[in-house]
């Protein structure tokens, strides 16, 4: 594994795209992340394990705010209907990023009208590049603490479906917020927060160099992952003044906007980037997917009455091979 690449994908400086106002500019990587530089191999694998986190310079009225986002969106969030098997969306954007910030209310857009799951869907982001987030930021606590609630919100019939948006690397997803929110999630510490809550039945779909690791970790008889790349591959597009990653573009914003089941879903996509790639003469990143055997009875109570195909948003992620 060259961990060179590696960490040269987890530390791209943000640079302030053409979708950030004259006034606002959003948080930049100006420092190294200080869980990352100067650890090995073993030692980053296990920060990542215990789902490690550090916050730096953050004023009290910036933490007090931030409470009240979170608490507004855990409470926002609406029960279960018994009999019923709902879906439960949550979409998080991991890195300060804007391409991530603005990923990530789009997918959970998506998401939610192609699920039904509107009063029970979730956004935690940072900037999407215009203004300052009113979101809850995506970081490794918020992710936990709605990953509670909707452990104790949903059935055993109902379904997680998570989306999740940053930089990788081979130990897991990446958190960085500016220069002020450092961590990391690996598949060991994501697999343990679905076990300690309950959720069985879900749906995840990780958009990040690197993140087939999570394949093996969250396979199971009630799992379907899909993944931007394999285990030792980056994928492409994290840009910050793109509009989409390729594979956020390729999954999300085509292929889930349509009626299509998620396998043929998933495969177009695999389909789409495997193009892209080939035209910007890029190493295949290798999309995963997953599903596991016994998916069909919720995959089957999702999928029965799709909506109608909507129109892509944002500009072509295949754009950013022709930017100067």
């Amino acid at each position: 594994m060259n961990r060179l690449i590696a960490l040269a994908c987890v530390l791209l400086a943000s640079v302030t795209g053409p979708a950030a106002t004259q006034d606002y500019r959003p948080p930049a990587h100006t420092r190294p992340q200080p869980l990352i530089e100067g650890q090995s191999e073993a030692d980053l694998a296990a920060l990542a394990d215990t789902g490690t986190a550090i916050e730096r310079d953050r004023t009290v009225a910036y933490q007090l705010a931030e409470h009240r986002r979170l608490d507004r969106a855990l409470a926002a969030i609406g029960p279960e209907r018994p009999g019923t098997v709902d879906a439960y969306v949550v979409a998080v954007a991991l890195d300060s990023d804007a391409v991530f910030g603005r990923e990530a209310r789009e997918a959970g857009r998506v998401l939610e009208r192609r699920y039904a799951a509107a009063g029970r869907s979730v956004v935690l982001a940072g900037s999407d590049g215009s203004a300052a987030s009113t979101l809850p930021m995506g970081s490794p606590a918020n992710l936990a603490a709605v990953l509670a609630q909707l452990g104790e919100l949903m059935g055993k019939e109902d379904v997680l479906v998570l989306y999740t948006t940053s930089h990788g690397a081979p130990f897991g997803i990446v958190y960085d917020d500016g220069d002020q929110g450092f961590g990391a999630i690996s598949p060991t510490r994501l697999r343990a927060m679905l076990a300690e809550v309950g959720i069985k039945n879900r749906l995840v779909m990780i958009s990040a160099c690197y993140s087939g690791v999570f394949v093996p970790g969250l396979a199971s008889p009630t799992s379907v992952i899909v993944t931007a790349s394999s285990a030792d591959r980056s994928s492409f597009g994290c840009q910050s003044d793109n509009d989409w990653t390729f594979f956020g573009d390729a999954l999300i914003n085509q292929a889930m906007r349509r009626p299509l089941p998620i396998a043929t879903a998933a495969a177009e996509a695999r389909q789409s980037i495997a193009a892209w790639e080939r035209k910007g003469k890029l190493e295949a990143s290798r999309p995963q997917i997953s599903i596991g055997r016994a998916t069909a009875p919720w995959l089957a109570a999702l999928e029965a009455d799709l909506p109608p195909a909507t129109r892509p948003v944002g500009r072509p992620a295949l754009e950013s091979l022709t930017a100067d």
